[in-house]
């Protein structure tokens, strides 16, 4: 079972992708893995350090001019820690961060025109989200073409779920505007639900 923190994995993940700094590896997060596996500053230089005490990493002074940088490195040891953390099955994490979705698990509390409100502003979001996964598809599809193919196989897996999720948004919006039941359950469904939610039969 790998003992690396889930800033570590993306760290190491980075240097072994050629990302040399802490800025670097902030900036390619920002523009990659953020949207299902992010890291702040506030993270990733503080594990810098305890990766370079680990004997995981090295790091070197490389300033550009006034600018102080340092540059990281796998050792040896940091690489057998992340192939050990890319082949452990044991204790994969899985995690959704969704507050649309929070809401919407909430918005029988709100009356129709708030929750119609919502569903049309996640839409939106999405769109936005994809255009920006357009932007990025060009510098994947030129990655793939190099021989590294994962990281436009996961970009793809992000467009085609967005794009899941608008479309589902928006059959949402269509039965609120219908006045349609969002649910069809038969009676031995509304029973569990009723009696999971502590209602009465």
């Amino acid at each position: 079972m790998s003992s690396l923190t889930p800033t570590a994995r993306v760290i190491l993940g980075m240097l072994k992708l050629g990302v040399a700094t802490g800025y670097d590896i902030k900036r390619i997060i920002d523009d990659t893995t953020r949207f299902f596996w992010t890291a702040s500053y506030g993270q990733i230089y503080p594990e810098l350090k305890r990766l370079r005490k680990a004997g995981l990493v090295t790091a070197r002074d490389e300033p550009r001019g006034k600018v102080k940088r340092t540059v990281y490195e796998l050792t040896p040891k940091g690489e057998d820690a992340l192939r050990e953390w890319l082949t452990d099955r044991e204790s994969v994490l899985f995690e959704i961060r969704d507050e649309s979705l929070l809401r919407l698990f909430f918005a029988d509390m709100l009356p129709r025109e708030e929750v119609l409100a919502n569903v049309r502003m996640q839409q939106l979001l999405f769109e936005h989200v994809l255009e920006r996964f357009r932007e990025i598809e060009v510098e994947a599809r030129a990655g793939a073409a190099e021989g590294r193919e994962y990281p436009y196989l996961v970009l793809r897996y992000g467009i085609d779920f967005i794009t899941w999720a608008r479309d589902w948004y928006a059959e949402v919006e269509r039965k609120l505007e219908a006045g349609e039941p969002l649910l069809e359950l038969d009676d031995d469904e509304a029973a569990r639900r009723k009696s999971r939610l502590g209602a009465p039969g």
